[in-house]
């Protein structure tokens, strides 16, 4: 685990790494600490900030924007949020709360000089209810703003889970994967075999697990479990009642935020599509683009058609 002894000396510095890593010094109310940044490419009128999922996933997944926004002219960055992969992993359970990580957001973008007239928030999965509520937040810092698979209501997603995607499972593994939820037993090898079964290949990224792509592979296994279940919960079909973002609603909202945006849904998604596609009409310059053969992480199950829609909204943004 890494602490703010592995990156920060007594004089508080922004350490610049190779090949375009940094790692950025931000305050909190418990201390100071670091989080890693990876830029790609060089474009002054378009720079991409990318927010991962989770809560406590990693950047890694994410790396298929590197077969398509190079070529496009894209600048983007990568970038691991507190308690995340490279970045420090502090055992601060009063950390993680969504204010807080909205608050490190905007101290990323100023540390890495990300301007009103080329900025652009890109938020996957929590990620997306980061981007929304940083949009909310700091609506004059924004170019434009993309929100991946992640609806706008923790209570409405967990609708769907319940009343849409859990019918379809076979019950009699839905009623073990709840059992060994209830008893607090997701440690169990035997839950991760029956979720992989059940809801990853159908909702999560629809391809052999042998043909999942490193980058996914490697998210997974650095998910920092103590920022997922502090905000999402143990149950991978919803969000916790317990759970720090279990009453999260910004459907009202989001009428209040005015930059274009686009909202991208899957047809297997474990989101529900038709609830993002309304989330991009009630955005006053929302689009929608619908990946109708993704899942949640339809950048790799409906690539082509994921990335070309994504370029083309951030091409138009430029124009």
């Amino acid at each position: 685990m890494r602490t703010l002894g592995d990156y920060l000396d007594s004089s508080g510095r922004d350490d610049v790494l190779s090949g375009g890593a940094r790692m950025i010094p931000v305050s909190t109310s418990v201390g100071t600490w670091r989080v890693w940044t990876k830029r790609i490419g060089n474009n002054p009128d378009l720079k991409v900030l990318l927010l991962h999922g989770g809560p406590g996933m990693t950047h890694e997944y994410l790396e298929a924007c590197d077969s398509y926004l190079p070529a496009a002219g894209i600048e983007y960055y990568y970038y691991d949020q507190l308690g995340a992969g490279r970045s420090d992993q502090p055992d601060e359970p009063s950390l993680w709360e969504l204010d807080r990580f909205v608050d490190e957001v905007e101290q990323v973008r100023q540390a890495l000089g990300l301007e009103r007239h080329n900025f652009v928030l890109y938020g996957q999965s929590w990620g997306g209810i980061l981007a929304m509520e940083y949009a909310l937040r700091y609506p004059t810092n924004l170019r434009g703003l993309v929100i991946s698979n992640m609806m706008s209501s923790a209570p409405a997603y967990n609708a769907y889970a319940q009343q849409v995607l859990m019918p379809e499972m076979d019950q009699a593994a839905l009623a073990e994967i709840l059992s060994l939820e209830a008893s607090g037993n997701t440690d169990d090898p035997r839950y991760m075999e029956l979720l992989l079964e059940q809801h990853y290949l159908h909702h999560i990224l629809r391809m052999p697990v042998a043909a999942w792509p490193d980058g996914v592979n490697r998210a997974f296994a650095h998910v920092n479990p103590s920022v997922y279940v502090s905000m999402q919960g143990p149950s991978e079909l919803g969000i916790s009642a317990d759970a720090k973002l279990a009453n999260w609603d910004c459907t009202d909202r989001l009428a209040l935020i005015d930059v274009p945006t686009l909202v991208i849904g899957a047809r297997h998604d474990s989101m529900d599509p038709a609830h993002m596609e309304m989330m991009a009409d009630l955005l006053p310059n929302g689009r929608y683009l619908h990946c109708p053969d993704g899942s949640h992480l339809a950048m790799y199950d409906d690539q082509q058609r994921y990335f070309t829609g994504l370029v083309e909204f951030l091409h138009g943004l430029a124009d």
